[in-house]
């Protein structure tokens, strides 16, 4: 087996000050680069994942619902859009870009940096079998990214404790839906 670990849009604007920001997500920066770091030996690579906005159109709204529409926030070139420092971006061997004129949950509709290569791809090359999905927020892309590994035929596992969400009503959703999706649930969620 060859496992990767996927940590998920941990960037300032997702972390505890930022435009949308998530109660617990720096505590889930540190938790994650300790993890990372502690565990260097269970995994054979390891991505991330960031929302990654020019102009997404109607994702970003003066008046949000907070389901498809969002403030501004993670705008390329913004301090919003970087990766929070409790987070060592440094563990990980490639980034992976989404949502730049589109919304974007799923790091599967991310691409490296030369633009065109997709996460999937860019897995199934490195004959990836087994990910850890991790990050911020629970009920939005990370449960998206973890949907997405799954139905691409990958063993998938959300490790909750080492995931920060934004409501218990919209983790509680969020975690029937990956049950459905067959992927396996460790540890609890923090939900702000």
């Amino acid at each position: 087996m060859t496992r990767a670990l996927i940590v998920v849009d941990i960037q300032n604007d997702f972390c505890e000050g930022g435009s949308l920001g998530v109660k617990g997500g720096e505590r889930t920066a540190a938790a994650v680069t300790d993890h990372a770091r502690a565990n260097a030996d269970s995994y054979d690579h390891v991505v991330a994942t960031r929302d990654y906005h020019i102009d997404p159109g109607p994702h970003f709204s003066e008046n949000p619902d907070f389901v498809d529409s969002w403030p501004r926030h993670c705008e390329v070139g913004t301090p919003g859009a970087e990766f929070h420092p409790g987070f060592d971006a440094s563990l990980a061997e490639e980034v992976f870009s989404k949502g730049l004129y589109t919304a974007a949950y799923s790091g599967f509709e991310g691409t490296a940096g030369d633009g065109t290569t997709r996460l999937a791809g860019w897995l199934r090359a490195r004959g990836v079998d087994e990910v850890d999905v991790v990050g911020i927020a629970t009920d939005h892309c990370v449960r998206a990214t973890a949907v997405d590994a799954a139905a691409e035929g990958l063993r998938t596992r959300v490790l909750l404790g080492l995931t920060a969400g934004v409501s218990g009503d919209t983790v509680a959703t969020a975690l029937e839906r990956l049950r459905a999706a067959g992927v396996e649930l460790e540890g609890e969620p923090l939900v702000g």
